[in-house]
């Protein structure tokens, strides 16, 4: 129970890989502030949290939304008394060529992936300066290390992700606060369920360890950065991607 009385908060927690990051800091003794874009789901994970024993909360905003985001904080704020570990899970996609690409699909997953990250870091970075343990853990993905043809708009927004996370990790030590990404590779998760069993067998073939990764992987890594052990790494990129970009 290495995050015994920690407060965390998970943006994206409503399903995939946010859900399981969610529970497995619960798992650790964390309580959680669930935030997802729709209340249904922030609530069915924050009730399975509740039901590990550990105080949770559900929040239903959209990360894209400045001015929701703003009043969210200060609701959690006032909830929670504090936090102690931040999460920027939350993220979407766009998908297609850079030559067809509108203008509103390029705002909406830089809005979501990296403007909602410097809004929800800038909100919580100042009262988390007296937390003990205190973590920033950005979501981060291999596309932003290596670009992929049809999503410019995604690897722009992970690759700005991790330049954000290098930079707050240097403003931020001198105050304690640790400031990590994680670039997750191929993972099971709703989205790849939707591929064909052709597309996964050429994306397989192109990782070293020849499989996708799970859910828990990447939820392992996050409560890695979040725990103790990890009280002297900051402003590193770690990647669980199966040894696609080594």
């Amino acid at each position: 129970m290495s995050l015994e009385n920690l407060t965390a908060v998970v943006t994206g927690a409503g399903r995939g890989i946010g859900r399981a990051i969610a529970l497995k800091l619960a798992e650790a003794g964390a309580n959680v502030v669930c935030l997802s874009r729709t209340e249904a789901n922030s609530q069915k994970v924050a009730d399975e949290i509740t039901a590990l024993g550990r105080q949770s909360w559900a929040v239903a905003v959209d990360v894209g939304d400045t001015t929701a985001v703003e009043a969210a904080v200060a609701k959690i704020l006032e909830d929670t008394g504090g936090i102690n570990i931040l999460v920027n899970n939350a993220g979407v996609t766009r998908d297609g060529l850079l030559m067809r690409m509108s203008e509103a699909d390029w705002d909406a997953v830089l809005d979501t992936n990296l403007k909602s990250v410097f809004t929800l870091t800038k909100a919580f970075a100042r009262p988390m300066r007296k937390a003990d343990n205190a973590r920033i853990i950005n979501i981060s993905s291999v596309v932003g290390l290596m670009g992929n043809a049809g999503q410019a708009n995604y690897a722009a927004s992970k690759a700005g992700l991790i330049g954000f996370t290098k930079s707050c990790a240097k403003e931020f030590a001198a105050s304690g606060i640790t400031v990590n990404a994680i670039a997750p590779g191929f993972i099971a998760t709703d989205m790849t369920d939707e591929l064909s069993d052709k597309v996964k067998e050429a994306i397989k073939a192109n990782i070293p360890m020849r499989k996708f990764g799970e859910v828990d992987d990447i939820a392992e890594a996050v409560a890695y950065l979040a725990g103790p052990g990890a009280r002297y790494v900051t402003g590193q990129v770690l990647t669980v991607d199966g040894g696609m970009v080594m």
